[in-house]
């Protein structure tokens, strides 16, 4: 670790931060980033420095010691496969240290907390890059629409961080009830009633305290190669036309569809190929079609849009918000309500997803 004397230096010698700039050749603000130490100059500014300053660089700059990395324990949220040295995010959820493993993501690097250094059945021990504190300020929001991006991006605008892991609907709702999360989102049908959410969430709460809000409505559907060569337009066609499909985890709103269908089709699951591959998420099925390795899966239009493939409508679906009332006391909890009546957010959800937003942010429960 470099440590910098720069301010004393310059203050022995009478100097103002504006008068060593000059000599220097540097801006103002650079000689304030390096003495706060916010900023290591490279070796032409440091010997700039020390010529202006009539010292060796070594008196301007000494190595200190390496500070230990600081070490977190949390618990490991959807990780099950998770390995050391995998990239995580860490929340605080009702004084519980919470981990989640960064989404997938086929470019580039996420932005992350700090790295799995070791695991042990459901906790992790993780090398942090943030000396060691958890933000208690954010908000750690389970489901699986890909569009929870777009919140995310609408409340960091606003200074509020969320914190998204991608999950199916019932793991959500379970996170939740264990109180791992802030929020979970859901899509799932009743079969009795054919409504979403609202019937399924006051069985699994037993009318506890839960509030929900409507996110958004969307198309949920076959997501197919550009052309769709192998004619796939219905979940009938899977079977008769040999296509692979690549599934989501049981308890997932796009199994329920896809099983559902099936049933309607007299078709079983051992007659489609890919039904037990499973991938973890909308994006990473759709992703799955895009480089080939299936022929199809079921997610909405918007994880279609992101991989430029096709779409075949199946189902129009409802994604809904659950919140504790704790979670809607936390000063980012009132900002996710708010952030869903502001027309920015509805207007992304509309162009960018292709969502219905006419009921965003209504109450539901």
């Amino acid at each position: 670790m470099v440590s910098t004397h720069l301010k004393g230096l310059r203050r022995t010698r009478g100097l103002s931060a504006a008068d060593l700039a000059r000599r220097a050749g540097v801006s103002r603000q650079t000689i304030y980033a390096i003495e706060d130490g916010s900023f290591l100059p490279n070796t032409a500014v440091s010997l700039q420095l020390a010529r202006a300053l009539d010292v060796r660089v070594e008196e301007i700059f000494s190595l200190g010691e390496e500070r230990a990395a600081s070490v977190l324990k949390a618990e490991l949220l959807g990780g099950d496969s998770a390995a050391k040295g995998q990239l995580v995010r860490v929340c605080q959820v009702r004084g519980k240290t919470v981990a989640v493993p960064n989404a997938f993501l086929p470019a580039f690097l996420p932005a992350a907390d700090g790295i799995i250094e070791s695991k042990t059945k459901g906790t992790v021990s993780i090398r942090s890059s943030g000396g060691g504190s958890v933000d208690r300020s954010r908000l750690l929001v389970a489901g699986c629409d890909p569009a929870l991006s777009l919140l995310e991006d609408a409340l960091r605008r606003s200074g509020i961080e969320i914190v998204t892991v991608s999950c199916s609907s019932r793991r959500a709702l379970e996170w939740l009830k264990q109180g791992k999360v802030h929020v979970a989102g859901s899509h799932l049908r009743d079969r009795a009633t054919g409504n979403y959410n609202v019937p399924i969430i006051r069985r699994f709460f037993n009318n506890a305290s839960i509030r929900m809000f409507n996110f958004a409505v969307w198309e949920e559907g076959l997501v197919v190669r550009q052309g769709n060569l192998k004619s796939i337009r219905s979940i009938g066609d899977l079977a008769e036309n040999a296509a692979t499909i690549m599934n989501r985890e049981k308890g997932s709103g796009s199994r329920d569809l896809l099983d559902r269908g099936l049933r309607e089709f007299g078709i079983s699951p051992q007659q489609v190929r890919g039904y037990n591959a499973i991938a973890p998420g909308h994006m990473a099925a759709a992703y799955a079609v895009a480089v080939g390795n299936a022929d199809c899966c079921i997610a909405p239009r918007s994880a279609a849009r992101c991989f430029g493939l096709d779409f075949v409508p199946l189902s129009v679906e409802r994604f809904d918000l659950s919140f504790t009332r704790a979670s809607l006391e936390l000063a980012a909890g009132k900002a996710l309500l708010e952030a869903l009546n502001h027309l920015g957010l509805r207007k992304s959800l509309q162009c960018i997803a292709g969502y219905d937003t006419a009921h965003t942010g209504e109450a539901l429960m």
